[in-house]
């Protein structure tokens, strides 16, 4: 739980409303994630970092074999073993990460979706199989919630990923505008990258909508997680539209009153 409380995210991650059981095990999870993260993100070359994240795989393999010394390994071996958790979202996971460490742009949506399913969804699988929930239904649903949180973290950090050295906007998509790619990528703000990214918002609202029945096909306490989550992602979509579509000049974040509401939401459960 440190390692989460230590890298502050705009969402909430296993939040109080969860059962202490629940959060202890997302704490285990989070913290795989998070190390494998900020190997992809760091400063080495991208075979280093390549090499590095197979090696993360590997401690994964061998705490699957109960051989872990790693503490992160240590904790998320006895998640696996408790919560009968799968292992090929976390290995999943890693896979996003690889993509990262040694990245390109995508081509499409479609490839930005396909990179969503291994870098977003499986947290949602991951979640829904810790509180028992194992069908294809409700998991679907999830992919659709996760993944437009991704996207909405795109467009949220579109300035800060350029900066390094990352575009995440389809590269169709930017044709399709008329929105140069140089001039993004060297701290500019075209002049059709408004429009672009009215486009971008708009298709991740329908994702949430897509999702956001799954609230009403798991337990009260998950249901409130999911919401809370959905509505900070669609807060967020709401500043980038009242900040003119342009995250670049501004980052958009959530405020405290945003967070009080989202809080609010979750007490009360609607």
């Amino acid at each position: 739980m440190r390692l989460a409380r230590a890298h502050p995210e705009n969402f909430f991650i296993g939040s109080l409303f969860l059962p202490r059981a629940k959060r202890r095990h997302l704490a285990a999870v989070y913290a795989y994630a998070r190390l494998a993260d900020d190997i992809a993100d760091g400063d080495l070359p991208s075979r280093e970092k390549l090499a590095a994240l197979d090696c993360w795989e590997g401690r994964l393999d061998g705490c699957l074999r109960g051989v872990a010394t790693h503490p992160v390994f240590v904790a998320l071996g006895e998640t696996i073993r408790q919560c009968d958790l799968p292992v090929a979202p976390l290995r999943d996971l890693l896979q996003a990460f690889r993509h990262d460490a040694a990245f390109r742009p995508f081509g499409t949506f479609a490839d930005l979706l396909a990179y969503c399913r291994n870098s977003a969804n499986p947290v949602g699988r991951i979640v829904l199989a810790l509180f028992d929930y194992r069908d294809e239904q409700r998991a679907e649903l999830s992919d659709h919630i996760c993944t437009a949180l991704q996207l909405t973290n795109f467009w949220q950090d579109l300035g800060i990923d350029l900066a390094s050295g990352r575009l995440y906007v389809p590269l169709a998509d930017l044709e399709r505008f008329g929105v140069s790619r140089s001039a993004l990528e060297a701290g500019g703000s075209p002049r059709n990258l408004p429009e672009l990214l009215r486009f971008e918002v708009e298709r991740t609202r329908e994702l949430f909508a897509r999702g956001l029945p799954l609230a009403d096909r798991v337990s009260r306490r998950l249901a409130r997680e999911v919401r809370m989550f959905a509505s900070g992602g669609l807060t967020i979509l709401e500043h980038i539209e009242a900040g003119g579509y342009s995250p670049v000049e501004r980052r958009p974040r959530l405020t405290a009153r945003d967070k009080l509401r989202l809080l609010t939401l979750g007490l009360v459960g609607a």
